[in-house]
């Protein structure tokens, strides 16, 4: 087993770069053909989804299979593969298998436990079976992968330390309340009809929505998600004693018109351009919120600045800031306070740089009785005469400045800058939820008045801080068992072929041993014959079954994957009758999983799995 994984998610690469190197299906499918048509690997497979793309493969070579797969990652992405490879990691043989194994139970998710990534999985094989881009090995780790997630979620708590993408989303627009309760009574506008886009419209559903807008480039695909929503969700809710949602279809063009009316936007399409941009989504909010300004509906980097000239950042000078109590009014201040540059205090480096010892000390001593906080007179205490020691010129404090000014020649600025003013945003009128890689919605929507967006940038900062669950401990044991079972299935069947071989082998010699006796003995009872034939089998086989039950258990083990080479030299075994063994199992095995692509092909067509953008 030569498993390797070349890959980046969002654990290891920002999102404007997952967004850049984000996959289409065509790019997915020719990306599977050059990795199998390159030297170093025979089978390959991609999960690509909103937080992660991974190239799988079965290879020859560790060293030439790294560069090979990262290369052909950067080729199919876009991204240049200096720019790529600071993001990339790389797992082999058991640590992909490991890698493989926690991505199936949601461990390595964006939230921990959500369990769409199964179904990505099962889509992502199934385009690899089509192309007939997997053999063995690929099969094995797939499919042992999904039984792995289910074993994962079905015998312990997972689902309780996350859930999808989709209800993380709302529970982020939601801000704290909950869900069922924020989404009572809004309009929703769902765009795209894949699967991610169907598990939103069904979340809303179950939310209690009171209608919901579906918009797709293929109208038969929207209708059909209506139809579902009406048949499963809606007729539910109405035996709930609930308002039953209600569900229609539009074309992608009647969303600028929807945008006035809904209130909650959730995109995931497979798009690979913008699908919403600020200015769309400031005009469907304007008779809402009032117009937006220019400023605000979109970024703008060429603006000029004061010279005029483009594309510089304008700045506003800061206000004064506030003097020291008396500042200003002293006569006594040995400052000229108009001199003093506004922003800077007049305790600041501006104030005092260059100033002589002795008048550094007539400050000290202005500064400490005009501008000390009185809050502090507590902590001073007070002096057996009465007198507040703030009252009082400071000997230390003086000492330490003129020592500062003395070594440095200045005194370093302690102004806390004054924090800026920002108007009051309006409650939001339009919340929106992009789901899709690359993004749907135009990243400046977050400046627009009355709209809250939410995207995978922002849960992927929301679920750093998302809290663990007690059962993520027993997950990672169920993944550490199943990885060591999975290394000792895949290092034992490495060696069956060998071991038939030497059946074979066994076999040719008693067939053989028998026919000599048959020639020596030619009037020997047919009975008598099959006995003596029967007992030089059994006695054969007994011979060997100890050192091939033997072999396989050393074989199942780390490091085992020698045994085989032994068996055939003790046994001086054809390698050409090994292989033949190998082609003869692999040859049945593509048989039935022929049957199988066949009928998984059928249910991707049928349940459009090929535009799903589901997360991970």
């Amino acid at each position: 087993m030569s498993l390797l994984v070349v890959g980046l998610s969002h654990r290891s690469a920002p999102v404007s770069v997952l967004d850049r190197a984000s996959l289409s299906l065509d790019a997915q499918t020719k990306l599977l053909q050059d990795t199998v048509a390159a030297e170093p690997a025979t089978e390959a497979a991609v999960l690509a989804t909103c937080n992660r793309i991974e190239l799988y493969a079965d290879v020859d070579k560790f060293h030439a299979g790294v560069a090979e797969l990262s290369t052909l990652l950067a080729q199919h992405s876009g991204v240049g593969l200096e720019e790529l490879t600071p993001h990339l990691y790389v797992h082999y043989e058991d640590r992909a298998v490991h890698h493989m194994f926690s991505v199936a139970c949601g461990l390595d998710s964006m939230v921990v436990g959500e369990g769409q990534i199964l179904g990505q999985i099962k889509d992502s094989l199934a385009r690899a079976q089509g192309l007939h881009t997997t053999g063995r090995l690929m099969n094995d780790l797939f499919q042992q992968s999904l039984r792995v997630g289910k074993r994962a979620h079905s015998e312990t708590g997972i689902d309780r330390a996350g859930q999808s993408l989709v209800t993380f989303g709302l529970e982020q627009l939601a801000l704290g309340t909950p869900v069922a309760t924020w989404a009572q009574g809004k309009k929703a506008l769902v765009m795209g009809a894949g699967s991610m886009s169907s598990l939103a419209a069904a979340t809303l559903a179950r939310a209690g929505v009171s209608e919901i807008v579906i918009a797709n480039r293929t109208a038969d695909r929207a209708e059909r998600l209506v139809a579902l929503l009406g048949e499963q969700y809606g007729q539910r809710l109405t035996e709930s004693g609930e308002t039953d949602v209600r569900a229609r279809a539009v074309p992608m063009g009647s969303v600028p018109f929807e945008l006035t009316r809904a209130d909650v936007v959730v995109s995931c399409t497979g798009a690979t351009g913008l699908v919403l941009t600020a200015d769309a989504i400031a005009a469907g909010v304007e008779d809402r919120v009032g117009a937006q300004p220019d400023a605000v509906r979109a970024e703008a980097p060429q603006a000029l600045d004061a010279s005029g000239v483009p594309g510089a950042r304008t700045t506003t000078p800061l206000p004064p800031a506030a003097s020291p109590a008396g500042a200003g009014t002293d006569e006594d201040c040995p400052l000229d306070l108009a001199s003093v540059p506004p922003g800077f205090s007049v305790m600041g480096e501006a104030a005092v740089a260059g100033m002589d010892a002795a008048t550094l000390e007539q400050h000290a001593t202005w500064a400490t009785g005009s501008a000390v906080d009185r809050r502090q007179s507590g902590r001073r205490g007070v002096d057996a005469d009465g007198t507040d020691r703030a009252d009082r010129t400071d000997p230390e404090l003086i000492g330490a400045l003129a020592a500062t000014v003395a070594s440095v020649g200045r005194i370093p600025e302690r102004r806390r800058p004054e924090p800026v003013a920002e108007p009051p945003r309006p409650e939001p009128v339009l919340y929106l939820l992009d789901l899709a890689m690359p993004r749907d919605v135009d990243a400046a929507a977050h400046r627009l008045a009355g709209v809250r967006l939410v995207d995978i940038e922002k849960l992927a900062e929301a679920s750093a801080d998302a809290p663990m669950a007690a059962d993520v401990d027993q997950v990672r044991r169920i993944v550490s068992d199943e990885v060591a079972a999975f290394g000792a299935a895949q290092r034992a069947a490495h060696i069956t072929p060998t071991v038939v071989a030497l059946r074979t082998m066994a076999a040719d010699v008693v067939s053989g041993e028998i026919a000599r006796l048959e020639g020596r003995l030619p009037g020997l009872d047919d009975k008598y014959r099959a006995e003596i034939t029967q007992t030089v089998r059994r006695v054969v086989d007994k011979l060997l079954h100890a050192p091939t039950v033997r072999v396989k258990q050393l074989a199942a083990e780390p490091g085992g994957a020698g045994y085989a080479d032994a068996l055939r030299t003790l046994f001086d075994l054809d390698p050409e009758t090994v292989a033949s063994v190998s082609r003869a199992e692999e040859s049945t095995e593509k048989n039935a999983m022929n049957a199988k692509n066949a009928k998984n092909a059928m249910n991707v067509m049928n349940a459009n799995i090929a535009e799903n953008r589901g997360p991970a």
